[in-house]
This record gives structure tokens, C-alpha cells and sequence, in this order.
């Protein structure tokens, strides 16, 4: 059993010829107290470690981080029984080898599971599991067990990016503005992460686009960091068409649920909630009057001319027209202008 920072401190009378009554007299305990500290059958307090701090020059940090070992260590082995069975919950429900492989988490020991049940909780920003279920209590998302813990890390590594960003301050009066400036950018070719992030920070927006974890089924998040709305992505995306449907259906949330985002995490809200954030990325990429048109006349020429007036780019339009069967995804003109 791991007896903390009592066997750290029993060398170290050791090495330097210190006997444990001696050391209990300095510390103004008994020497059955010494020895129950050194066994690792009592705590130390913190008054305790400020004292030996004073008296040997180990740093509290130290001390402190050996005895928090010790605890984490007697709740899991009580939890789970046995080193073998903690290693395997660290497998299956964090998954491991993946936050090892794209290094999200500095392991300090990979082969140790007790080091890594610590390093995730630190990662994760939590006390221990019980505070991680408090937080995953404020996650709306309809799934649970391992896809709450992946989805959980793969929030925390958005946070992680996000903190490196510089924002400026949220003012929702400026949404329609930023919604503009967004149409506009995405008339131009292609996907620019780098662009949309530096301009949704402009309006005092975090914006991460990160991959998720392999078997984690979704597509994004919003949440409020202070007073700032935060929008993650992940990069499940197929194409553009798909990526700014996602980036609109979080601003729709920003839009409509930024006061219950400032104590919820929104994966997937309540059925009004998420029927409004689609209702809003669709009508923000494709005004309604213009889709009647788009619709009622698929033909090329037409499409183009629409997609010049209204500045909408073709893989809005054939993506709208191939999700609502209007043409096929295997069609000539979906795959003409399905990356436009």
C-alpha cells in the first residue's frame, strides 16, 4: 500500500542519521504519531507540511502531491480491488492509448494506472470521478458512460486551445454583423480554420475545430467560458456544406440559449432547442424565399446565376438539394459543385 510522503520522509531521516523520536520532538509530536505518519496510516495536515517544509527544505508541493497520491490510490483500489482493474477502466473509458498517441495528456507514467487515473483527473481539471459526474451532469448530450468521458476530453482539449486565444469582448448586439462577415467568407473557396477563428474571436467568440476521439458520434458544442460564448467543432465534417451547417447550428445556439450555456455545456439540447439551431443554420445559409427557388428550378445555369446573386456557394445549394432528395448524391451536378 502506498504510504504517501511517510516513506519519502523516513529515508530521509535515514540518510541523514535523524531517529524518528528526535524528528517527532522537532515536529512537536509523538513518536507513536511519527510512526503512523511514516507508515502511512495517518494524514498529514497541511500545518503539518508547512512544518516539515521548515525542517527538512522538501518542498510542500512535494509533500502535498505524495499524500494526495496515497488518498487517490486507497479510493480506487477500494473502488475497483486491484491495480489490474483500475488500468483497464483507464483503458476502455478514457481511451488510453489515444490521448497517449495524440499526446492530449502528459503521461508521467504510462505503465502506471494510478499515475494515470492523476493525470487524466488533472487534464480533465476534476478532483476525482464524483466531480467528473458533477460535470457531466451539467453536459447536455443524450449518451453516457464512455462516450460522456470521451466527449468530456474532448472538451477539455478544446478548452486547452482555446485558453491560447485572444478574445475580445462579447457583445450580442453585434451578432448579425458577425453572421455577415461570415457569409461572406464562406462564398470564397474552401474552408479557412485559421480566418473564421481570428474573426469569430474579433466579435469575442473562442472557435476550436478539433478531431474528436475514434467512436465519439459528434458533430460540435457550445458553452460560455466567463462571458464568452465558445463554439468546438469537431472534424467530422464531410465537406463545406456540412462544416458551416455545424458552425451555424452553435451559433444558433449562441443565439437563442447563451444564458443556459452559462451553467450547461450544449451537445444536444432538448428537441426545441436543437429544432431551433437547425432551423437557423439552414435559413442562415439559404434564406427560405430563396430556397423556394432554388427548388422548384434545378436547373445549372439557373443554380450558378442564384449562387452569384444571393453570394450562396454551390455546395450549399446542391447539398440542400441532395439532403432533401431533390437530386442525387451521386448525381453529375452534386459532385460538380459539392466542394465549391
Amino acid at each position: 500500500m502506498n504510504s504517501g510522503f511517510g516513506k519519502y520522509l523516513k529515508d530521509y531521516l535515514e540518510f541523514y542519521n535523524i531517529s524518528q523520536s528526535e524528528f517527532a520532538s522537532r515536529l512537536g509530536i509523538t513518536q507513536k504519531h511519527m510512526n503512523e505518519i511514516l507508515n502511512g496510516k495517518s494524514d498529514i495536515t497541511l500545518e503539518m507540511a508547512v512544518n516539515i517544509e521548515i525542517l527538512t527544505k522538501i518542498p510542500i508541493s512535494f509533500i502535498i502531491n505524495s499524500e494526495h497520491r496515497k488518498k487517490v490510490q486507497k479510493e480506487l483500489m477500494d473502488k475497483y480491488k486491484s491495480e489490474k482493474n483500475i488500468a483497464k477502466k483507464m483503458k476502455e473509458e478514457f481511451s488510453l492509448k489515444e490521448l497517449n498517441d495524440r499526446k492530449w495528456v502528459d503521461f508521467k507514467d504510462i505503465s502506471n494506472p494510478i499515475q494515470n487515473y492523476m493525470d487524466i483527473m488533472e487534464f480533465l481539471k476534476v478532483k476525482d470521478l464524483t466531480a467528473l459526474s458533477k460535470i457531466q451532469e451539467k453536459t447536455l448530450f443524450k449518451k453516457n458512460g464512455n462516450d460522456l468521458n470521451k466527449l468530456n476530453l474532448w472538451i477539455a482539449r478544446c478548452d486547452e486551445i482555446a485558453k491560447n486565444q485572444s478574445i475580445n469582448k462579447y457583445d450580442s448586439i453585434n451578432f448579425l454583423l458577425l453572421i455577415s462577415d461570415i457569409k461572406e467568407m464562406s462564398f470564397k473557396k474552401g474552408i479557412n480554420i485559421e480566418e473564421l477563428q481570428k474573426l469569430l474571436n474579433s466579435y469575442g467568440i473562442y472557435f476550436v475545430v478539433e478531431k474528436a476521439l475514434s467512436g465519439t458520434k459528434i458533430r460540435g458544442c457550445f458553452k460560455v467560458k466567463g462571458k464568452n460564448p465558445a463554439i468546438y467543432i469537431t472534424k467530422n465534417y464531410i465537406g463545406k456544406d456540412s462544416f458551416y451547417y455545424e458552425l451555424y447550428h452553435e451559433l444558433g445556439h449562441c443565439k437563442s440559449d447563451y444564458n443556459e450555456a452559462k451553467s450547461k455545456v450544449i451537445v444536444e439540447g432538448n428537441e426545441n432547442q436543437e429544432k431551433r439551431a437547425d432551423e437557423f443554420a439552414l435559413n442562415t445559409m439559404i434564406d427560405k424565399d430563396v430556397w423556394k427557388k432554388i427548388k422548384n428550378n434545378i436547373k445549372e445555369n439557373e443554380l450558378v446565376k442564384i449562387s452569384e446573386d444571393y453570394k450562396i456557394p454551390m455546395s450549399f445549394i446542391v447539398g440542400r438539394l441532395a439532403k432533401f432528395n431533390k437530386i442525387n448524391y451521386s448525381s453529375k451536378l452534386y459532385n460538380k459543385y459539392k466542394r465549391d
